[in-house]
């Protein structure tokens, strides 16, 4: 995922969404799918279908999950023959990895665990629908051609079984301007599983986005204590699938 550089040509489907407004590429993400701001306050996603998640499955996680914590609230969703879209309501609050938490990255850390940790405690396991633990991610996997390492198949015993946001980075925390979270984004895959699913990612992501050190001080924003064996087993699941 990254910052859209230089001119990013408006797809004509997002003119059409914008109805007017003006528009600004704001995120790209690994399938070259865009989002953009506009200047009403709205967000628009776009891009091509691709076999890991939709923005189909996004709108009713997202419906779902805002029964218990704050997310984007949606607006309009819709796809044709080879490109979805999704709009939604623009929350008040910047990602943990804009320029100016990029520079306080001990408080934007500590929003990311608590914020992760309000979520896994928010969300009911029992009314959710959605599955993104072990077998159900190898099998999306191999839907896409991935052959995941024999070594991946059995997973350590589930610590504790939570919904989980299922893409935990630091960029899908938002935060307010005191530097506690605000809000969550970017849902596409929630469903349930092992916290440590998600305290795997969203601890290694502290590297990728803030530079090495800061894997402990999320651990400790979260509350648990290091869990070598299932940090390990879930980064190189999610480095596999």
């Amino acid at each position: 995922m990254s910052i859209p550089i230089g001119d990013v040509p408006i797809p004509h489907r997002v003119r059409e969404l914008a109805r007017g407004a003006g528009i600004l590429p704001v995120w790209r993400n690994g399938y070259g799918g865009l989002t953009f701001r506009t200047n009403d306050g709205r967000y628009i996603k776009f891009g091509r279908r691709n076999a890991e998640s939709s923005l189909a499955d996004e709108t009713v996680r997202l419906e779902w999950a805002g029964r218990w914590i704050r997310v984007p609230h949606v607006l309009e969703s819709g796809a044709d023959d080879t490109h979805e879209w999704l709009v939604t309501r623009a929350i008040p609050g910047e990602s943990a990895v804009s320029p100016r938490w990029l520079a306080d990255p001990a408080k934007a850390v500590r929003a990311v665990g608590e914020g992760l940790r309000a979520l896994h405690d928010a969300l009911p396991v029992a009314e959710c629908p959605f599955e993104w633990d072990v077998p159900s991610r190898i099998a999306n996997a191999a839907g896409r051609g991935i052959r995941v390492p024999s070594a991946l198949a059995e997973a350590p015993p589930i610590d504790l079984l939570v919904v989980c946001h299922a893409d935990a980075c630091c960029p899908n925390t938002l935060l307010h301007e005191d530097g506690r979270w605000a809000a969550h984004v970017d849902l596409g895959l929630l469903g349930t599983g092992d916290r440590w699913a998600d305290i795997a990612v969203a601890s290694m992501s502290t590297e990728w986005n803030y530079g090495p050190g800061w894997e402990e001080s999320l651990l400790e924003a979260y509350g648990v204590a290091p869990d070598g064996e299932r940090l390990s087993y879930y980064r190189d699941l999610w480095n596999a699938t």
